[in-house]
């Protein structure tokens, strides 16, 4: 039974010992590290080989992987790394595992060449300074030999487990039957389309009504093209804590219903997992953090045995060998089969799962949950900011080292300040001399960090992953960015101000992440038009498209437009006694539970109070801003089979999506607004810019987004087959003629 393994993950295996230390950080960026790659190869020799492909035999094992760089005429192998601070500053077992990776390589050279000795060269290259430090040193052919082997031994019992354990759950999903008695209307041609898609290795795009069980309409079919298509893993990527709960549900279903041998792994967030929130990711702090790499082989057997690693019982087997349930998350990311995770892990700069992915050349299917969020998410990742009043509050208490270097970057910012004759300024070209000043502020803050670990915490680290933030986004600055300047308060006598760069359209980042999986499937009830996401999302040319037919009938819900009432903002005090009179009019038909949305905290406020005031007697709850997790459950558990009353929330909030209220839970919601996003500055920038690129620019900015939001608002109302229900979108712009045909063909709206 055969195994591969990347040399990388060969190493880190077996050669990892000690602390877990985060203090050596924060590494370099992709984009950097290949850019010091690609600098250390142009100063070698004409004859230098960059990437070069290896691989080597021990028993069943394969170990394959390509070495940074290999001289030649010299026989000199190197491994690069790429670094910022004091080198002298690594904790030596990282060292060590550089060492381990280049005696592998080492060793896979010698093979290759027929080489009885090699010169193996650890260089290390500083982005910043962009100076190199080479540690070499001559190895023998035998003894690189004896070091290979001893990794593979140590190594070979892991991997004929996975072997074994991979067999059987491709069997197992081979056989798998689908877990219910049936499938629902349009699910079977959700998962027939999810099926041929990865069969075919394309993407997919399936709009598919709220309701049809598309998790498992989805998760079903990849599972069973796991052996036909030899895949590795299965990633399922949601937007929010709710899309992760149905994948896990999903899971629990399909285990219960067959003895599917298949290892599920929930990731969540540092700040959810952590155990020690108040301590520093080294062992001088964290007892999690001491001596992590010894105990985690044993965590790894236990985590290994557990089917379902959702966080709970990741936690559990985390604490029982005393190690961090984070970074044991992050081991078990290698092992399982299906990883249910955030857009972030997949999708981000430094993204856990596209990375391994890329490094240990996994063949991946990839389920994108809840599509339309996409857009907002994938910008947010490309983006960033910078507030100058955090500047001047860590100027005020910052060390002395640190003094000089804030002090340059503000005088830099300062003077963006005389271009400025607004209080928001858009700019077509990034600020070349604040991001020099950024980068040696950076660069001295690394260096303080290294030297005095305690001082990561707080602002000053804030400040500075904020900063790195900063210049990672502007080294992408393109036509598909923008650059601007807010003043945060014109009317102060000192100026501060916020620094922006905003990516709009995020689609040369995400498309390389979607075509690197064997197929990657976009799902949603809102992906019209087809066009918009599409070219926002950097959707290949050949990707398919379904639009699954809805399980429900028209008869089901009752779809009113009210357009004798305008939500716009001038007409906003006019609309409160029309829309209270619409909501106790149908209460009083129809007593129940109702969702009522509107565009914004205040005018949600407006309508209730006027509500309350004229009809007491209907009972109301309401969203307000920055509810915790307990209080939106809360919210939602005023919603029972034999309450009444109407629910008051903002529409793209927390209720608008991702909620499930069967039967008399909810039987109608009131939509007063077309979900625009406000007109302001920043919006308008984007319309111009989408406008340039699109010719569409109000559609991409303002009109298809607000859309979406009221069709998933909506579909909360109607969520089984036995469901009855009324929607009114309250606006008489909903009537116009390029909104109707936005709305889900299944309605029948008067």
């Amino acid at each position: 039974m055969s195994y591969t393994v990347a040399v990388r993950a060969l190493c880190e295996f077996t050669a990892k010992v000690g602390d877990l230390d985060l203090r050596f950080t924060p590494s370099p960026s992709a984009q950097e590290g290949m850019l010091g790659h690609r600098t250390v190869a142009s100063r070698r020799s004409a004859h230098y080989q960059s990437e070069v492909a290896l691989e080597g035999l021990y028993q069943q094992l394969t170990v394959r992987g390509r070495a940074d760089g290999f001289d030649p005429d010299r026989h000199v192998l190197e491994e690069v790394k790429t670094y910022r601070g004091d080198l002298d500053a690594q904790p030596a077992n990282h060292r060590q595992l550089h060492w381990a990776q280049a005696k592998v390589y080492g060793w896979l050279m010698c093979s290759k060449l027929g080489l009885p000795e090699i010169e193996l060269a650890l260089v290390y290259f500083d982005i910043v300074s962009e100076r190199e430090t080479v540690i070499s040193q001559v190895y023998p052919v035998d003894e690189l030999e004896q070091f290979f082997n001893q990794q593979c031994v140590l190594f070979l019992d892991w991997a004929e487990q996975q072997a074994r354990q991979r067999q059987a759950r491709d069997a197992a999903a081979k056989a798998l039957a689908f877990p219910h008695a049936g499938f629902r209307l349009g699910q079977r041609t959700l998962a027939e389309s999810v099926y041929k898609a990865v069969s075919t290795g394309r993407c997919l795009m399936a709009q598919a009504p709220t309701g049809i069980g598309k998790t498992i309409g989805t998760v079903f079919p990849m599972l069973k093209a796991l052996a036909p298509q030899q895949l590795d893993k299965l990633f399922f990527l949601t937007a929010k804590t709710p899309g992760r709960k149905l994948a896990l549900d999903a899971v629990q279903v399909l285990h219960a219903s067959a003895d599917l041998p298949l290892r599920v792994l929930e990731l969540v967030a540092r700040d959810k997992a952590c155990e020690h929130l108040d301590k520093a990711c080294h062992g001088d702090s964290c007892p999690l953090a001491k001596g992590f790499y010894d105990r985690l082989p044993a965590a790894r057997e236990a985590a290994s045995k557990v089917r379902l690693l959702d966080q709970r019982n990741l936690r559990e087997v985390a604490l029982a060998h005393d190690v961090c349930p984070y970074y044991l998350s992050q081991e078990m990311a290698r092992w399982c089969d299906m990883v249910v995770a955030d857009y972030n892990y997949y999708f981000d700069f430094g993204a856990l799962l596209f990375g391994l992915a890329q490094l240990n050349q996994w063949r991946v299917a990839v389920l994108v949950d809840e599509a339309h969020n996409l857009v907002e998410r994938g910008r947010a990742m490309y983006s960033a900011d910078l507030d100058q009043f955090a500047l001047k509050t860590l100027r005020d208490t910052a060390p002395e080292p640190l003094k000089k270097p804030l002090q340059r970057l503000n005088r830099e910012w300062n003077a963006l300040h005389k271009e400025q004759v607004a209080v928001y300024q858009a700019y077509t070209h990034k600020p070349d001399k604040l991001l020099h000043a950024l980068a040696l502020c950076t660069s001295a803050m690394g260096e303080y960090f290294n030297d005095h670990p305690h001082a990561l915490n707080g602002e000053l680290q804030s400040f500075y992953f904020d900063a790195l933030q900063f210049a990672k986004v502007a080294e992408l600055f393109n036509e598909q960015f923008i650059f601007d300047i807010s003043q945060r308060d014109p009317l102060a006598k000192r100026r501060f101000s916020r620094l922006s760069l905003r990516n709009v359209v995020p689609a040369e980042f995400i498309r390389p992440r979607l075509t690197a999986a064997r197929s990657s499937v976009l799902f949603s009830a809102t992906l019209s038009p087809r066009h918009y996401y599409a070219d926002l999302l950097g959707l290949p040319a050949d990707t398919a498209w379904v639009d699954v037919e809805s399980p429900f009938e028209a008869a089901q819900l009752q779809v009113r437009i009210i357009d004798r009432i305008s939500t716009r903002f001038v007409h906003r005090q006019a609309s409160l006694e029309p829309i209270v009179a619409l909501i106790a009019q149908q209460f009083e038909r129809t007593p129940g539970n109702y969702l009522a949305f509107f565009s914004s905290f205040d005018y949600q406020q407006q309508v209730a109070q006027l509500l309350a005031q004229l009809h007491p007697s209907i009972p109301t709850w309401h969203q307000s801003r920055g509810m915790a997790e307990a209080e939106r459950q809360a919210f939602l558990d005023q919603f029972t089979q034999h309450s009444q009353g109407v629910g008051f929330a903002v529409l793209g909030g927390a209720f608008g999506e991702g909620i499930d209220l069967p039967g008399t839970r909810l039987i109608g919601a009131f939509i007063a607004t077309l979900g625009l996003a406000q007109l302001n500055p920043v919006n308008e920038q984007m319309k111009q810019r989408m406008g340039a690129m699109f010719g569409a620019g109000y559609d991409y900015t303002y009109l298809y987004p607000g859309i979406q939001k009221v069709v998933q608002a909506a579909g909360r109302v109607i969520r089984t087959q036995q469901d009855q229900g009324v929607v009114m979108l309250i606006d008489d712009r909903f009537a116009e003629p390029k909104v109707r045909p936005l709305l889900p063909r299944w309605w029948a709206v008067t």
